[in-house]
């Protein structure tokens, strides 16, 4: 077999979020769509899912949730930075608010994400293969040093990095989703510093801010691909991860981490991305550009300074002071 021109990753997010939605996951994981999952540990379908993880040897990491529905940590039992009123996390842009109005005690952060390290062992009986976050949280200014340091502490090796390259290009986003995507990349590109003093690695590329729910399709995904392909260096090939969010609608109340699923967990979205995953159209494109899909654990992750990355890729590994 020749030499791939790249190896992707594709990590189906909401792992346990609900059995309709893991019953998506797991066909795109057996149909060779999907090689990665990530688990909500406060997920309705937490314990079925983990059951199914082991089950089909899925290679699952923690999806880290501060942002929706209700903590499995020491939060839960009293008054918390990361609480509203009726005791469940401050949703997507509630807790991004609180970030930046410096309204989150970053001990109770750190408690929070131990707590879900701490039950994802319990569930599958091992550290998660990586771990990245719910709504991208684990990048947050102040959140991403806390995350670094606990997934040190606890042997994780493996994060995302959501920086994707010209996201702030994609005409077909919606103007709130495309600037949501590049505050996340702004996020992404200062947390750089803190994940790469603590030893954490990434692949060379991300793609999924830009391909998400009804944005999915063949030609999009090849052309992200395409897009970190065409700086690559002769002799390199760039790792890359897709972020997707494949499944079956899901339908209320059943689902969600608390207070029931949310409107694109039951929209016709999750299995569009699916569908698309899966189709052969897909598939076939990847194969003719020479791309190899892989797990985490079949990446040969070096050190920046054990292999020149492409031109495309060089930045996520500079420190932000040098960008």
């Amino acid at each position: 077999m020749s030499r791939p021109r790249m190896r992707l990753v594709v990590t189906a997010d909401d792992f346990g979020y609900c059995p309709r939605r893991d019953e998506g996951i797991v066909e795109a994981f057996l149909a060779g769509a999907v090689t990665s999952v990530s688990l909500l540990v406060n997920g309705a379908a937490t314990e079925s899912a983990a059951e199914l993880a082991r089950r089909h040897s899925i290679p699952t990491g923690l999806h880290a949730n501060l942002s929706e529905g209700r903590p499995v940590g020491p939060a839960c039992r009293g008054a918390s930075s990361l609480l509203g009123p009726e005791g469940f996390f401050l949703g997507k842009m509630g807790f991004r608010e609180a970030v930046a109005a410096g309204d989150v005690d970053l001990p109770q952060v750190r408690e929070e994400l131990e707590a879900q390290l701490s039950c994802f062992r319990e569930l599958l009986g091992r550290a998660p293969t990586h771990v990245d976050g719910h709504q991208h949280v684990h990048v947050l200014p102040g959140v991403c040093q806390v995350f670094a340091e606990v997934l040190q502490a606890y042997g994780v090796r493996f994060t995302r990095l959501p920086l994707e390259r010209g996201v702030a290009d994609c005409t077909w986003l919606e103007a709130p989703a495309r600037a949501f995507a590049c505050a996340v990349e702004r996020d992404a590109r200062a947390a750089v510093g803190p994940f790469s003093r603590h030893g954490l690695r990434w692949t060379d590329a991300f793609v999924g801010l830009s391909t998400c729910g009804r944005h999915m399709s063949a030609h999009r995904v090849s052309g992200a691909l395409a897009r970190v392909l065409e700086g690559t260096l002769a002799g390199h090939t760039p790792t890359a991860e897709l972020m997707a969010h494949p499944g079956y609608p899901s339908v209320p109340p059943t689902g969600g981490c608390g207070e029931g699923p949310d409107a694109f967990s039951c929209s016709w979205e999750r299995l569009h991305e699916l569908r698309v995953l899966t189709a052969p159209t897909l598939r076939a494109q990847l194969t003719q550009d020479g791309v190899q899909l892989c797990a985490l654990d079949d990446l040969d992750f070096k050190r920046p300074e054990e292999e020149v990355p492409c031109e495309a890729t060089l930045e996520p590994f500079l420190e932000p002071s040098l960008l």
